[in-house]
């Protein structure tokens, strides 16, 4: 397939591991690839994608009408190295017959394991306790030091319950957590049975949940669902964990959701404006902060760039994507 190397330009945005870039190369492409670890800066993104056909990029790239208008009419497609595509203006490319894609399925277990992890670090103050030893701060074991709050026997409240909702609810249900969800649709009637799990209201959920797990998508409808209103029904018990979209939470809402005791903690993995973290959550011992590692393993890496180039070179060599979102 030689041939599709000299008339098609395929543009990798951001720095992705080998194992996608083979797949660009054995398909007979020579990929123009960004090879830096730091992100792309956004003039140098506008010049890059200039006369490409295919961009393949991350969720650091802003893909929206000045790209799409840089890169020309004969883009033919967006291949996010994402599950989600929020940095996607997904209409835009739409009216220009640019396709979008994204990489489904293959982070679902990597990304539960963080939110399980955040579940159990925030609840029982694990990263909190880390700190003092590293700190070195004297202590001594005691009957009441650093008190957590265990799960089981707890109620698991998803708000999103697509694949990786399901997958975080398999977890905690193993760790004996009773599981609640909130989501656009039901999810299959095996699977509900298997969990044990309810469809309610995002009201029911936040008010009954002693764990708020997120996992929806990020978009207009979902932009600070998660908010003052919605903290002030949860319990002063509960804890709040995201491994979804920042803005999904209003962050400086949840500061103050915080401060005034109206919920116990927080496990992020996101962040409303990231990597800018709200200076509001830096200092506190209830809040969990991890730097957006959900996906963060070599397999899912590998499997996401993989799956994000043969998306590229179905659509470069005239065949169907594997996962198309529009």
């Amino acid at each position: 397939m030689g041939q599709f190397e000299v008339s098609l330009r395929l543009v990798v945005t951001g720095k992705i591991p080998n194992a996608g870039l083979e797949v660009l190369r054995q398909a007979g492409f020579t990929p123009d690839a960004w090879m830096n670890d730091t992100a792309i800066s956004r003039q140098e993104l506008l010049e890059k994608v200039k006369g490409a056909d295919v961009l393949i990029t991350l969720l650091t790239e802003r893909v929206d009408e000045e790209l799409l208008q840089a890169a020309g009419p004969q883009l033919k497609a967006v291949c996010n190295v994402a599950v989600g595509y929020n940095n996607i203006d997904v209409a835009a490319c739409k009216s220009r017959n640019v396709l979008v894609t994204n990489t489904p399925g293959v982070l679902t277990d990597a990304t539960a394991d963080i939110a399980l992890a955040l579940i159990l670090m925030v609840t029982r103050r694990l990263a909190e306790g880390e700190r003092v030893i590293r700190s070195q701060t004297p202590w001594q074991w005691g009957m009441f030091y650093m008190l957590g709050t265990g799960i089981t026997n707890r109620v698991l409240g998803v708000v999103g319950m697509g694949a990786i909702g399901i997958a975080t609810a398999r977890r905690a249900k193993a760790c004996g957590m009773s599981v609640i969800y909130f989501s656009r649709s039901e999810i299959d009637s095996k699977v509900a049975t298997e969990l044990g799990a309810k469809k309610v209201s995002l009201e029911e959920l936040l008010k009954t949940s002693d764990v708020v797990s997120i996992h929806c998508p990020s978009n207009e409808a979902t932009h600070h669902l998660i908010g003052a209103t919605q903290f002030a029904m949860m319990k002063n018990s509960a804890f709040l964990v995201n491994t979804a979209r920042g803005p999904i939470v209003d962050e400086q809402a949840l500061v103050n959701a915080l401060e005034a005791k109206e919920i116990a903690g927080a496990g992020l993995d996101v962040f409303e404006f990231e990597p800018k973290i709200n200076a509001g959550l830096i200092g506190r011992d209830d809040v969990v902060l991890i730097p957006h590692l959900g996906s963060a393993t070599t397999q899912t890496r590998d499997a996401m760039a993989t799956l994000a180039a043969k998306n590229a070179v179905a659509i470069a060599t005239g065949n169907s994507p594997l996962t198309q979102v529009s």
